[in-house]
Order: C-alpha cells, then structure tokens, then sequence
C-alpha cells in the first residue's frame, strides 16, 4: 500500500487518492448483515419473493451495508499517513443511495480527498467525497462525503500549519 506524509496531505485535496478492488456481495453476505442488524426484509433475504414481489427483481444489499463496506475499501486503496497512529471514522455530511445493489453484485469505491485541517496538536481531519460504483451499471450505488481523523504524534505535525 502506498504511503504519504502528513505534509503531502494538502497537496492531494482535489485529487482521486484511490480506486479500491471489487468487492462481492452475495447473498450470503446480506443474509449476514441482515441477521446482525435485525433487518430481515423481504426484499433482502427472500429470493423468491423479491423475484415476484419486489420492485427490483431479485435481492439486494441493504444502503447500510453497502455503506459499511466503505471501510474496507477505504483500506483497500486509501494511501496511509505514515506518522498515523489510529484513524477514526468521524462520520458523514452526505449520503445518498443511489442504486440498488442485487445481490451477486460487485461494488468498488472510489476516493476524491475534498479537504484537510489540522485539527489540535495531533489530528488532521480528513474529508472524502466516496462514490460506491457497481460493475456493469451507469448508476452508482451510492455517493458520500466522509470524514475521517488521522491521529499523529503532535512531534510529527508538520511546521507551519
């Protein structure tokens, strides 16, 4: 994985930072995320009835689920702070489900980095616009804007900011 520096941070705002591999999610998957999260809806964990009840044709992901996947992407393909000592997900401004995701689909996240700031002697807050793409589809599953913390050693903040 690649790595940069908190110094070459801003220099990146603006820029696609990383393109994660496909992820599958089938219907195990959802099955899965369903149980954890008591979201047994038909249109998620029913295949039969979501081919002749559904408005989509088959099972699809849960938006939360597809959202949650976002961290393993982000892992994926997000270069690494080399002075980062942890990193936390500080949330969402935006979020928009934009296409469902059926299940068998591949789902893949791109990162535009929107915005750094230091934040205190050891926190750079980070701000990612996140599109969820489908393979073979037009449409994305879903668009974000995210903002994460990197934690750093206040000895490794770069001067001058």
């Amino acid at each position: 994985m690649r790595e940069v520096t908190l110094s070459e941070m801003p220099g990146l705002v603006g820029t696609e930072v990383g393109v994660s591999d496909w992820i599958m999610v089938d219907q195990p998957s959802i099955n899965l995320f369903a149980d954890a999260t008591h979201d047994h809806q038909f249109i998620h964990v029913d295949p039969e009835r979501a081919r002749t009840e559904g408005p989509f044709g088959d099972t699809i992901a849960h938006g939360f689920l597809t959202l949650s996947l976002l961290s393993a992407m982000n892992f994926d393909c997000v270069p690494k702070v080399r002075e980062q000592i942890s990193g936390i997900n500080y949330g969402f401004e935006r979020v928009r489900f934009m296409s469902p995701v059926k299940s068998g689909s591949r789902i893949r996240g791109r990162f535009k980095l929107a915005e750094t700031r230091f934040r205190g002697a050891g926190m750079l807050m980070t701000t990612y616009d996140v599109t969820v793409e489908i393979e073979n589809e037009t449409k994305p599953a879903l668009t974000a804007t995210w903002i994460t913390i990197v934690q750093f050693d206040p000895k490794d903040r770069p001067e001058g900011v």
